[in-house]
């Protein structure tokens, strides 16, 4: 696979990505998922914004999903992260087909990612011992090699991704209607790419709408909050069911205090815990489908012994993922997520690792990524105009967000969306009882609203979600 990743990356290198010129992708025949897709690299400004002082140019990597059938226009899919590439859609390609009719897909991999210019060309290549994921000895050279190239690193920013995006979308010719999509990360990217000015685009979808960037009360280093309130009402939503409650036979919040309790005496407790560590093992199910509703059993569980219903659910979760597909450009660029996330989404940069530990120990679900903020091994970007700035237009826009999502939550997707409705017409589509990247997570009603937007129909309102574990 990395062999076939090399030569698709040498065989489009001569393509003229000015007229963004899509050819069949080399890699086409290597997975289903894959087939027919069409591939192209732009060639865009190392250093757009000026900001880096760096010149050159970035090589940018995108993948189109031409419409089947009457074609009605393009949609363009900005990934998670920061660090994803357009490899986390592929695997959702027969759901977004459903999602958006009639329209060509539109994948780039944000520079940084998957088959793009990487911040760390030997490191991150596809023929290096990890693959596009750093290994073993691969850290320690990366993090030197960024450190001597300051101007290079920076070059790596959000508002140079923005401008990334910003061309893509006036150079792609357009016919019908172009649409942006993006998720998490994606969604601060799409905005900032409207702020930058990008005419041309007839509506957005924001799937987890992030925070504001000055939202003091939910950035990156507040997280491990977040987790855990969101993990709470999980609890009471058990001691509301009467199943859940019989079968806890106690409020679940109680129970999984004893439980913690416990393990802080005898370790053994957690040895089937997947990381040894309950709050943040629990913490990271919240935001997988079916997995959260699991919680409270499994916190009896560990209190009665056994670990049946630990391998199961772990199962499920390994399965869960696995729709996201296993693609050579599919792992995050860690780099790109240190200098993106430091520079951009933490509040509080001064934090300690004690600190870390010390919030942690006082709550009943956690985070790591507070912890991933602290002390960044490589030298981040300053913040420019672009920082916490609103679009001055904004076209027609769906929000589409969980109200038990535990990377960006609910609560501060409401303020947010309370802002950007003084600069535009947004919709909200909230998704009962389901976490983060709805349309991963809530296939159902969340589809159908999404649909209805984008061909200019009325969702069907008596669309019921089915989802494992309600």
């Amino acid at each position: 696979m990395k062999i076939r990743a090399c030569a698709l990356l040498l065989a489009l290198s001569s393509v003229n990505a000015a007229a963004a010129d899509f050819k069949p992708c080399d890699d086409a025949a290597t997975h289903p998922a894959l087939a027919g897709s069409r591939c192209a690299i732009e060639r865009v400004p190392a250093d757009p914004s000026g900001a880096a002082g760096s010149n050159g140019e970035v090589a940018l990597f995108v993948r189109e999903f031409p419409a089947l059938g009457a074609r009605r226009g393009r949609v363009w899919l900005i990934a998670g992260g920061p660090g994803e590439s357009g490899a986390s859609f592929y695997g959702l390609l027969p759901r977004l087909r459903a999602t958006f009719p009639g329209f060509d897909l539109m994948l780039p991999d944000h520079r940084g990612t998957g088959f793009s210019m990487r911040m760390c060309p030997q490191e991150e290549a596809p023929a290096s011992p990890g693959g596009t994921a750093l290994e073993n000895a691969e850290w320690a050279t990366c993090f030197a090699y960024l450190n001597a190239h300051p101007a290079s690193t920076r070059q790596f920013s959000e508002t140079n991704a923005a401008y990334d995006l910003q061309r893509l979308l006036a150079r792609t010719p357009r016919a019908g209607k172009t649409f942006v999509y993006g998720v998490s990360y994606g969604t601060q990217l799409v905005l900032r790419t409207l702020a930058l000015g990008a005419p041309g685009v007839d509506g957005v979808i924001l799937d987890s709408l992030v925070p504001l960037q000055d939202d003091a009360q939910a950035d990156l280093s507040r997280r491990s909050l977040v987790v855990d309130a969101v993990g709470r009402r999980i609890l009471a939503d058990c001691d509301a069911s009467p199943a859940c409650s019989d079968a806890m036979g106690e409020p679940a919040e109680q129970l999984y205090r004893r439980v913690l309790a416990r393990a802080d005496q005898d370790p053994q407790l957690l040895a089937t815990v997947p990381g040894k560590n309950a709050r943040r093992f629990f913490g990271s199910l919240i935001d997988v489908p079916g997995a959260a509703a699991q919680i409270p059993y499994l916190v009896k569980e560990r209190e009665t012994g056994g670990d049946a219903h630990m391998q199961a659910i772990t199962a499920d979760v390994d399965k869960a993922m696995a729709t996201l597909g296993a693609f050579p450009q599919s792992p995050p660029s860690t780099p790109l997520v240190i200098l993106i996330s430091g520079a951009e989404n933490n509040l509080q940069p001064g934090r300690t690792a004690e600190s870390v530990r010390a919030e942690e120990a006082t709550l009943l679900f956690a985070s790591p990524l507070p912890g991933y903020l602290v002390d960044p091994p490589f030298p981040l970007y300053p913040r420019d105009a672009l920082f916490a700035r609103l679009p001055a237009r904004l076209p027609p826009t769906l929000v589409i967000h969980g109200d038990r999502d535990a990377k960006t939550p609910y609560d501060a997707a409401l303020r947010h969306i309370a802002a950007l409705r003084k600069v535009g017409p947004v919709q909200l589509y909230t998704a009962a009882r389901v976490g983060h990247f709805v349309l991963w997570a809530d296939p159902g009603c969340a589809q159908a609203a999404v649909r209805g937007f984008v061909l200019g129909t009325q969702a069907d309102q008596r669309c019921v979600s089915v989802r494992s574990g309600d």
